[in-house]
């Protein structure tokens, strides 16, 4: 008898196989879990979750993926779904180089799946998932078509990994940077985004950057930097004062780590150094606001000290692994950049200018205005992926 998993349910799905009658029916498992609860954002006016599904083949034959499908727990509804390449896209096979999932996810092997979905209100009290797959009795030929040359394969599914999302957060914070334009860049589907790294310290692996920021600062014409670019102090933003977002205590702060003077000389950094010169700040709900990249010598905080909203604690630099000037913000349960898990925040007000259509173009030619039935002033929201905003001077 396995133990009954406190975080997780272990689910076992009967895959029922054309045989012969005298053939047992094998029997794969598949564990269902979601880590991290869920808690709501609002982005331009829609309630969203982000959270990650994980898959563990504890079964001993591959099993390959084939839908995932969000349900609303209580009616059975669907909520959304994803199959095919949509799904494919939204993960991967956990320590398997290039391995996707429309891969066979092997025996001891997990797949994470990363979900956003917008949900009507009132939020459901609680969701499930629901994972179709087939059973792959021998790895993919060369064509890999999903089907294992001379394998036979079935279909099965299961449901579990049942999550009861919390409410948003009910502290709302002030802007960490004044004016604008300000580029709001990320994007919930790039392989090597903050969105999708996670970090494996303390015997924990985390994913501290799920709703991070990078802000970066741009002018009328969408350009990043005035003169040569590859020079970053002329970037726009470099420089810019960044502010405590609310009345907090220091939690912790890091000062003295270089930067170069040439965005094309800069140099990789090991995991340790990657945030480079930073700030977190304790609030009062209990979650961390994370600062890093600032400029070498500007802070103006340390560790313990007790900051108001809108007080300057730094500048935005060129600290740590950065592809060019800008601010990263993130929002943990946890002070260290790196050792905390990602949890939603809420701007309290900021305009919206624009967006750059998945980022590209970015320091190379304007935004798309916008839309005219999206307000301008926006309230209590997180800023949408790779929105052009403006907070108050």
């Amino acid at each position: 008898m396995l133990p009954r998993p406190f975080a997780s349910a272990l689910i076992w799905a009967a895959l029922v196989l054309a045989a012969a009658p005298a053939r047992a029916a094998p029997v794969d498992t598949l564990d269902l879990a979601v880590p991290q609860v869920p808690a709501a954002v609002v982005v331009e006016g829609r309630q969203r979750l982000l959270y990650e599904l994980h898959l563990t083949n504890f079964g001993a034959a591959p099993l390959r993926l084939q839908a995932v499908s969000v349900l609303d727990a209580g009616s059975g509804a669907v909520l959304a779904g994803w199959r095919g390449e949509a799904l494919a896209a939204r993960g991967r096979i956990v320590g398997a180089r290039d391995a996707a999932l429309g891969d066979a996810l092997q025996p001891g092997q997990r797949a994470v799946v990363f979900l956003e979905l917008d949900l009507p209100a009132p939020m459901p009290k609680a969701l499930r998932h629901r994972v179709e797959f087939s059973s792959a009795a021998a790895a993919p030929g060369p064509a890999d078509t999903g089907r294992a040359e001379g394998a036979q394969v079935e279909g099965g599914q299961v449901e579990g990994g049942q999550v009861a999302p919390r409410p948003a957060a009910a502290l709302p914070l002030a802007a960490p940077l004044r004016g604008g334009p300000w580029a709001a860049v990320y994007a919930p589907h790039w392989p090597r985004g903050h969105r999708r790294v996670f970090y494996a310290l303390d015997g924990r692996a985390r994913l501290p950057g799920r709703y991070a920021i990078d802000f970066v600062r741009v002018d009328a014409q969408g350009r990043t930097a005035r003169g040569d670019a590859d020079l970053a102090a002329n970037a726009l933003g470099y420089g810019e004062p960044v502010l405590a977002v609310a009345d907090a205590v220091v939690a912790a702060a890091r000062d003295g780590i270089g930067e170069s003077a040439r965005v094309s000389a800069h140099p990789r950094h090991d995991f340790d150094r990657a945030p480079g010169n930073y700030v977190a700040l304790a609030l009062a709900d209990g979650r961390y606001a994370v600062y890093e990249h600032l400029r070498p010598g500007s802070l103006s905080v340390r560790a313990g000290e007790r900051v108001r909203r809108g007080q300057v604690i730094g500048e935005l630099g060129f600290t740590g692994d950065s592809t060019g000037p800008h601010l990263h913000f993130h929002v943990a349960d946890a002070p260290a950049p790196l050792a905390g898990e990602g949890v939603g925040y809420a701007f309290e007000a900021f305009g919206l200018l624009g967006h750059y259509p998945g980022a590209a173009g970015l320091g190379e030619r304007p935004w798309q205005a916008r839309a005219d039935d999206v307000a301008a002033q926006r309230r209590n929201e997180l800023p949408e992926s790779n929105a052009v905003i403006e907070f108050a001077r």
